[in-house]
């Protein structure tokens, strides 16, 4: 039998950020997927997770742990198929360091993805998002922060992981203000900054104070700001915003809503879908695709260019004596 946990270690300290350039937020994810595999199978067999080997993780057992993820942990299909890229990873890199386990592993690289419905995405109208913005109380220390945070995030169509590891010497100055983000899949990409922003990133570098942490925002202790942190700030300001417009207290308004907003603004401003790819730091412009099937105002120039066709009009003519006789009354 073979240990399994020195083979995930060096899977997860090596593998993944040495070898592949995994970011933080990938080696987390994955870890995280392992750490629920590792309990499921624990419990299953009746092992302490660091007692399993190899052979016992076999394409039933990680079958059983994706339905687990359905019907257990109430996880998505979305969810269910991230846990299971995770787990082909390490089969795939298995494959190599135990050549006695490639037909275990090919069982398992057989395992298919759900596929999962393509909803259409939930972003905010301009004047959503402007009461949004302007929710934030600038007399306070925090509120100069989240103006300045929620501006940024939106004006750049920042993922939630983009903004709270921003550095603060990603915002270039000169010659031209502008953000430089690494993105998702370590894909660098310089963003020019609106004038309201630069104004609300200013006001907030002047109250920062200096905190040892090198990110852009930090909380009240000077410590950087979380994913959950985040959310919860945003949280709070379009429930202020739902005041205004009490649709939003039914609609769910994610970190990510906003970067989906600043897409829906980039493309109806240039109605070039190829530069939104651009903004958001897309790898294939296919993924980009879904905001031309939210934007009403495409299939509207699409229903004017095209010339109607010119139709026999006729009547019905009903095959019963009853129905014409009702028809004529």
């Amino acid at each position: 039998m073979t240990p399994i946990a020195p083979h995930i270690t060096a899977f997860l300290r090596e593998r993944l950020p040495l070898q592949r350039g995994a970011s933080e937020h990938t080696c987390d994810s994955y870890a995280y997927a392992f750490q629920l595999l590792f309990e499921f199978a624990g419990k299953r067999l009746r092992l302490t997770p660091s007692a399993l080997s190899l052979e016992q993780i076999d394409a039933k057992l990680v079958m059983d742990f994706l339905q687990h993820l359905e019907t257990e942990r109430h996880n998505g299909p979305r969810t269910r198929n991230a846990r299971l890229v995770a787990i082909k990873s390490f089969m795939r890199f298995i494959e190599h360091r135990v050549p006695a386990l490639l037909e275990q592993s090919r069982r398992i690289l057989a395992i298919p993805a759900k596929r999962t419905d393509s909803h259409l995405i939930s972003y905010l109208s301009m004047d959503e998002m402007q009461t949004v913005l302007n929710a934030p109380d600038l007399q306070r220390h925090d509120g100069i922060r989240d103006r300045a945070m929620l501006h940024l995030c939106f004006s750049a169509g920042l993922r939630v992981s983009e903004l709270v590891n921003l550095p603060i010497n990603a915002i270039e100055w000169q010659p031209s203000p502008n953000v430089r983000i690494m993105g998702k899949g370590r894909r660098e990409r310089l963003l020019p900054l609106w004038k309201q922003t630069c104004v609300d990133l200013r006001a907030w570098l002047a109250v920062r104070g200096p905190a040892p942490a090198t990110e852009l925002f930090v909380n009240a202790r000077g410590q950087p700001l979380t994913r959950s942190g985040f959310e919860y700030i945003l949280n709070k300001y379009v429930q202020t915003a739902a005041e205004r417009y009490p649709v939003l207290k039914q609609r769910h308004i994610s970190p990510h809503s906003l970067r989906h907003s600043a897409a829906m603004m980039v493309l109806q401003a240039t109605g070039d879908i190829r530069k939104v790819s651009l903004w958001l730091g897309h790898a294939d412009i296919q993924t980009t695709e879904i905001y031309l099937r939210a934007d009403p105002t495409e299939k509207l120039d699409a229903m004017s260019a095209v010339v109607p066709l010119s139709l026999k009009k006729g009547r019905f003519r009903a095959p019963d004596k009853l129905i014409a006789s009702l028809r004529g009354a």
